[in-house]
């Protein structure tokens, strides 16, 4: 067929303008995010702050404020993706299972959908350095860069995944926000008082510790930054199946129908 060629490009053009489009989305990033890391600068303590820090492999000096400021960027960066990712695939659903049904290519429209993630999630990564570069000093601008872009594709895929697994938004609502305030909360150093153990399995436990690493000491853990990847990809690949199973056609046409013959 001759769309198929461009199905990719096409299914990624409505798929980012499905996120311009949402209102809720585009507010969320603009005000949601400076607003959460202003939080944590006027509530937060000034004292110092000594924490283990696993990705540098010792102890970090740091005030508690500007530890708080870190974290509550990536929590902000978390719930915008992930509820973005979310809404556009959730109500995209219908669209998607009749695209599928006219010829349209299950691979291409989820590789689409999963370059959107990427692409809202750059940009999302880069105003969120703007606002905290502006408001702490960091050690290392790039490698935080990394560590917020990698929550994001962490939360982005958490959110494409459920978009094509619950069936109302409100359990979609419910996931994504309490997954990203238990998982934020327990990384927080400032919050979590006590080493627990099951912290690397969560989400945002690579993110956060590249994030921490760089904001406050000169080393830079690389391989941490590799289990956000690892997230987006495994969430991406269930997604892929949620996706097929949710676009199946409900009847199947019978074999001499579509050979014109009719049914005896």
């Amino acid at each position: 067929m001759t769309y198929r060629p461009s199905a990719y490009t096409e299914m990624l053009r409505c798929t980012l303008l499905g996120h311009l489009r949402s209102r809720m989305a585009v507010l969320l990033a603009v005000a949601f995010i400076p607003a959460w890391i202003m939080v944590a600068r006027l509530c937060a303590p000034d004292r110092t702050l000594r924490f283990s820090l696993e990705s540098a492999g010792t102890d970090v000096l740091a005030p508690a404020n500007h530890v708080s400021q870190v974290v509550n960027a990536l929590a902000a960066v978390t719930l915008v993706t992930g509820f973005s990712m979310f809404m556009e695939t959730f109500k995209a659903g219908e669209t998607d299972r009749r695209l599928v049904l006219a010829g349209y290519p299950k691979l291409r429209m989820l590789l689409a959908k999963v370059t959107a993630v990427a692409l809202v999630t750059a940009l999302i990564a880069v105003y969120t350095m703007a606002v905290l570069g502006s408001s702490l000093p960091v050690n290392q601008l790039g490698p935080l860069a990394l560590a917020v872009f990698g929550a994001g594709l962490a939360y982005g895929g958490i959110g494409l995944l459920l978009g094509s697994l619950v069936r109302g938004e409100l359990e979609g609502f419910f996931l994504v926000i309490m997954l990203s305030l238990v998982d934020t909360g327990l990384q927080n150093p400032v919050l979590n008082v006590a080493d627990l153990t099951g912290l690397s399995a969560l989400p945002l436990y690579g993110a956060c510790q590249s994030a921490l690493a760089a904001a406050f000491t000169s080393f830079t853990p690389w391989s941490y930054g590799l289990l956000s990847l690892a997230w987006s990809a495994a969430t991406s690949a269930l997604a892929l199946l949620a996706f097929h199973v949710r676009t199946r056609p409900h009847c199947r046409i019978a074999p001499e129908v579509l050979a014109g013959t009719p049914h005896p």
